[in-house]
């Protein structure tokens, strides 16, 4: 069977190249398919990538029956039920650095804006109006950053930030070492409290949905500016609404949203559209070529490692192994199986029936899943795949040979 890599959503072209050199034959779609058309190009996929807008539920993987990787070409995997891929033998993979950098200059970017009263300023000249003043408008230097969630992006941020000459506070859950003079406080009320500009960069968990309520916003400073191009759970946009009625929010910068347009042929519906004082962007923090780009060139190559040697480093829902090149001469078992006491022995046992020498072997194993690689040397006996997925446990089973 021709080994086939499909990839939905314009995948920047550079992922190509991993890919060819892994032997696939690739199929290219330049947008999320309708579920129908989604699952009947899945039938014949090997590897299949997406971005976020194709949602790979329960029946997309029971469409896609020789599915073996799925690559997340963006930093989330909300799109994605993961533990169906798990019970599959399916790992996940993501880019969760690429688009470090873009997000990081649109908050950037962000904050300088609302500083200095760009956009009511702007919309006001596009009707004729000529407000030159310098009423609540600001330098950054000298300012209070607040950044919530001091991970890949949050850091890089405050390294920009402190070198504008702004004084860097961050909030995070868990004890992060701080960049340059950026600060951490003991509580995100300590943070919204201090902050003249408070911006969020954590992911969307039930710890973190709709952690910005009318509560949070009433306790920021009067005049404060507020920033989210993290996720569209994590804020009550009405409670923000409110908060840019009375005057309390000075004004904000959102890019993601609760609910957002599937297409571009749906209109996107907001409270936050009557005010002037606020940017809206489109979910494009991470839209930037070179962003995609460093995106398309890790999950690709995540990929094909994973389809050369059964590299699993870098997924987000099975046991994470590297078990290395395999060595020419040698064949690699690959067993995704269920954690249970006994699988090993057997799976040990199946090998050594069949005459072959194990010459290295590996296990990991991530709550009810394990992974194991063995690489034998020797000739492999007809049918010995098949014995092997026949194991009781296994889930699912792949032979390779360097």
């Amino acid at each position: 069977m021709t080994k086939t890599a499909i990839l939905f959503e314009n995948i920047h072209p550079v992922a190509d190249k991993p890919l060819l050199a892994a032997g696939l034959t690739l199929e290219r779609h330049g947008a999320a398919l309708p579920v129908s058309e989604l699952h009947e190009r899945l039938a014949h996929a090997t590897l299949a990538g997406i971005r976020s807008r194709t949602k790979m539920n329960a029946e997309a993987f029971a469409a896609a029956p020789h599915l073996l990787a799925l690559g997340c070409f963006c930093i989330g995997t909300n799109q994605v039920d993961l533990d169906t891929a798990a019970g599959r033998g399916i790992p996940v993979f993501n880019g969760p650095f690429g688009n470090t950098r873009s997000v990081a200059e649109l908050t950037i970017a962000s904050t300088i804006m609302l500083m200095r009263g760009i956009p009511h300023r702007s919309v006001a000249a596009m009707r004729g109006e000529w407000r030159k003043n310098a009423e609540h408008s600001h330098e950054v230097r000298g300012k209070k950053l607040g950044i919530v969630g001091y991970g890949n992006i949050g850091s890089q941020l405050s390294v920009i930030a402190s070198a504008l000459g702004m004084h860097v506070y961050y909030y995070d859950i868990e004890p992060k070492l701080a960049h340059g003079n950026a600060r951490s406080v003991g509580s995100l009320d300590e943070l919204l409290e201090i902050s003249d500009v408070v911006t969020l960069h954590v992911p969307d968990t039930p710890q973190t949905r709709g952690m910005m309520g009318a509560a949070q916003f009433a306790r920021m400073k009067p005049g404060a500016h507020f920033i989210n191009q993290a996720r569209g759970g994590l804020a009550d946009i009405d409670a923000l609404a409110a908060a840019l009625d009375s005057g309390h929010i000075r004004g904000a910068a959102v890019d993601v949203f609760p609910k957002e347009p599937a297409s571009k042929n749906e209109a996107f519906v907001s409270p936050l559209q009557k005010f002037e004082n606020v940017i809206l962007t489109p979910h494009i923090g991470g839209s930037t070529l070179e962003a995609q780009a460093a995106i398309g060139d890790d999950v690709a190559a995540k990929l094909a490692r994973f389809l050369d040697h059964g590299s699993t480093k870098g997924a987000v829902n099975v046991p994470e192994l590297e078990p290395g090149p395999l060595e020419a001469g040698r064949c690699r078992v690959l067993s995704f199986h269920r954690n249970a006491p006994g699988f090993l022995s057997r799976f040990n046992d199946a090998m050594s029936a069949s005459g072959a020498n194990i010459a290295a072997q590996r296990l990991q194993t991530l709550g009810e899943l394990g992974y194991a690689t063995a690489d034998l040397e020797g000739e492999i006996p007809a049918g010995f795949i098949d014995h092997l997925a026949a194991l009781d446990g296994a889930i699912s089973t792949r032979l390779i040979c360097g």
